[in-house]
């Protein structure tokens, strides 16, 4: 149950220090060690996580879910059926009841106003699941993943190939942190809000080949996602052109990784042969949620410990 420590949220990606963050990667390369060498580590027996879903998931779900078991504890699924938000509850009532009875939460949910005044109002910390604006699990995830595979990300070039989603938006904010520059191809009318945006870390290319010039990593999403599906038709004329294809990671650097949230449509924003290619991390990158995700967890209840 809540302690005396201050509550720390981790809401979006600029929630974080670049330290804090450099903590929690080297716990999560601590923890990825233990859980690949069965080594039991519970440093959070009777604590509970509580996971209200109001977008469904695959990976979201398994990771956290997998994640606070293999951490000694206990995972709570809740969707809108089984809560009262569902029923028109107050994000603000259901933020005091819920985290009277656990000790930390975890919010996937539309707008960041909703987990933002559900943190307000929690006595634990909450972390974003995901959001309409920001998705910084994933981005922590692929920054470690980056981390695994070529060392500090510092100094290097990321590309973005898609539209300004929440994805886009915690790479921007990991950009400012991590030190590291952004190219961002979008198609006209799906670009950035620059109101979003306080980084100047990023060069926008209205040709995506180009965006992919001596990058380190590059990087796309679906190109309609959650919540967008009757944009389909006109989501995928509008980005005609922009699949991350061979001809394109051929501009980036020799060694750039290619990485994707999942999941993905071959032959969309992404051709067979970079997903299932040499470049592709994506298997790593989805496992790694597991494992930043324990890191972050761990932190947020018990703060920096000792290397164990």
């Amino acid at each position: 149950m809540p302690t005396n420590k201050p509550i720390k949220h981790f809401l979006q990606f600029s929630d974080f220090t670049l330290a804090e963050f450099e903590y929690v990667i080297e716990r999560a390369k601590i923890i990825k060690r233990k859980f690949k060498n069965y080594e039991v580590y519970h440093p959070l027996i009777d604590r509970t996580l509580v996971m209200v879903f109001e977008k469904n998931s695959t990976r979201t779900r398994l990771s956290f879910e997998a994640g606070m078991h293999q951490l000694g504890g206990a995972a709570i699924y809740l969707n809108t059926r089984d809560s009262q938000l569902g029923r028109g509850e107050p994000v603000e009532d259901a933020g005091q009841v819920m985290s009277r009875m656990c000790d930390i939460i975890m919010v996937r949910t539309f707008g960041q106003d909703i987990i933002e005044r559900f943190a307000a109002h929690s006595r634990v910390p909450v972390i974003n699941g995901l959001t309409n604006e920001h998705h910084p699990c994933q981005v922590l995830a692929d920054i470690f993943t980056f981390v695994e595979h070529r060392g500090s990300i510092a100094g290097k070039i990321v590309t973005w190939v898609g539209d300004a989603n929440n994805m886009l938006y915690s790479w921007l904010q990991a950009a400012d942190v991590f030190g590291f520059h952004l190219n961002v191809a979008t198609p006209k009318g799906y670009d950035i809000d620059h109101s979003l945006v306080s980084t100047t870390r990023f060069t926008v290319f209205d040709n995506p080949s180009d965006a992919c010039q001596g990058a380190h990593l590059v990087n796309t999403d679906v190109w309609t996602s959650m919540g967008y599906e009757k944009e389909n038709a006109a989501r995928l004329a509008a980005f005609d052109g922009y699949i991350v294809d061979g001809a394109k990671m051929a501009r980036a650097a020799p060694d750039a990784l290619f990485m994707h949230c999942l999941p993905a449509h071959r032959g969309e924003e992404v051709a067979a042969e970079v997903i299932d290619g040499a470049q592709s991390v994506v298997w790593d990158e989805a496992e790694n949620r597991l494992h930043v995700q324990k890191a972050l967890i761990e932190y947020l209840l018990l703060g920096q410990i000792e290397a164990q």
